[in-house]
């Protein structure tokens, strides 16, 4: 039998060594473990609703999908039992966005109208004194996509959008209209919601007869669909853009300028507070006006918001700058139209031919005293200014400009002082209009 070995100093010093190996945990590191276990805790119980949300609607989802494959066979059973070609439709287009809060009207800002097309059927199936009622709903805006018109009532039913939990109903206003004579016009109806919290981002208007209401009496009338758009939040339009955008709208309607952003409050240092006051002194000096919008303005931005500023809707109103020894007509952006250089007449075609340098000059120092200008809607044709080929012409087009000139001149006699002038100079007009016309500038 094996003696046992005797105890040593050695294994007592290996036994002290493993015990130092062995880690030791800190009162502070079991109080982090427990903290972090609570954290998890809390944490699951936050996420939960929310999972919970996003697993029923993709099980909604699914079931929609389940449905409309079960209905599909019934419902191509039920239109060979009721074929017909009568479908509601939309009369005209909506914008492609729509704002919450505001009317919903079309492209033109006119009511909604909703009528019965007939096609190939029968019109004495549906009297025009029939009273059907439609209903109103909102769709998704995946729904019939591709062109598609062969849809069931099933599956436009399924389509419909319902307001999110805890939220108002999608549409406010007149969502239920009597078809009169095949037709009705929409009132007051406006949405609630944008339409950001779907999958596709944008709704579509359906419009569907109500069950009830005669349709038993008549074969199928198909629903109508309007072209898909997007809802946004009502605050959203205090910011938009205005495509054209119009003379007198503020000057952050144009394309990278916001509303009180740095480009904004710098035009605003330089007085320049509309889109007309922005055109004018691009036209003048677009070297000054880049200078404005300093640095911070990349050559894309500066680009993209001259190019959006130059589709404005510029009118008939023209601008009257005169002169010891000339008379300058201007559209609204300080733009030379017209001119009358001593005795001789200039077209827009011809105003090539004087020099550039005196040209910027008038037109600079029309720009100076614009506040000073005389306004008045332009009525001189420009086929009488254009015209050219026959010794004529030129009496023609004096003739005409003068005549206008004369006439709007002649109209102010009576309540301003035409000899006496902002700019110290004098400017008289004598015209005969039969015969030959001369003019005295001086």
């Amino acid at each position: 039998m094996a003696s046992k070995r005797p105890f040593s100093a050695t294994d007592s010093c290996m036994d002290q060594r493993i015990e130092k190996k062995r880690p030791r945990q800190s009162f502070a590191s079991i109080i982090g473990e427990v903290v972090m276990v609570n954290s998890l805790r809390h944490l699951s119980k936050a996420l939960e609703p929310l999972l919970r949300r996003v697993v029923n609607e993709e099980v909604d989802r699914c079931l929609i999908r389940y449905s409309r494959s079960l209905t599909r066979a019934s419902s191509l059973k039920i239109q060979a039992l009721e074929p017909s070609s009568f479908q509601l439709y939309f009369v005209n287009n909506l914008p492609s966005t729509i704002f919450t809060g505001s009317k919903i009207t079309d492209v033109e800002s006119q009511p909604l109208r909703i009528a019965v097309e007939v096609g190939g059927e029968d019109p004495s199936l549906l009297p025009i004194s029939a009273l059907l009622k439609i209903e109103i709903v909102v769709l998704d805006g995946e729904f019939a996509s591709g062109d598609r018109e062969d849809w069931t009532a099933e599956e436009f039913n399924a389509s419909i959008v319902k307001e999110r939990s805890g939220k108002r109903p999608l549409l406010h206003g007149e969502m239920n209209v009597v078809l009169r004579h095949c037709a009705a016009t929409i009132g007051d109806l406006e949405f609630t919601d944008n339409s950001s919290w779907i999958r596709s981002r944008k709704f579509r208007l359906g419009a569907r007869i109500v069950s009830g209401s005669d349709r038993d009496k008549f074969p199928r009338i198909r629903e109508a669909i309007t072209e898909p758009f997007v809802v946004k939040d009502h605050r959203g339009e205090l910011y938009k853009k205005h495509y054209p955008p119009m003379l007198n709208d503020e000057v952050w309607r144009l394309e990278k300028i916001g509303k009180e952003g740095v480009f904004h409050r710098k035009l605003s240092d330089h007085n320049i507070k509309t889109v007309q006051e922005f055109l004018q002194l691009y036209t003048i000096d677009p070297q000054k006006l880049r200078t404005f919008l300093g640095v911070a303005m990349s050559v894309k931005m500066w680009e993209a918001t001259v190019k959006h500023a130059k589709t404005c809707e510029l009118g008939s109103k023209l601008y009257l700058f005169r002169g010891p020894n000339f008379l300058l007509f201007l559209n609204p952006i300080c733009e030379v139209v017209r001119a009358m250089i001593g005795e001789q007449i200039y077209s827009s075609r011809d105003l090539h031919n004087i020099p550039q340098d005196y040209l910027k000059n008038l037109r600079r120092q029309a720009f100076d005293n614009w506040a000073s200008l005389q306004d008045f809607e332009g009525n001189l044709r420009e086929s009488l200014l254009l015209t050219q080929g026959n010794e004529g012409s030129e009496f023609l087009v004096g003739k005409s400009l003068l005549q206008s000139s004369y006439e709007f001149l002649s109209g102010q006699l009576e309540s301003q002082d035409w000899d006496s002038n902002s700019d110290n100079h004098q400017f008289n007009i004598s015209a005969r209009i039969e015969g030959n016309f001369h003019c005295n500038f001086g």
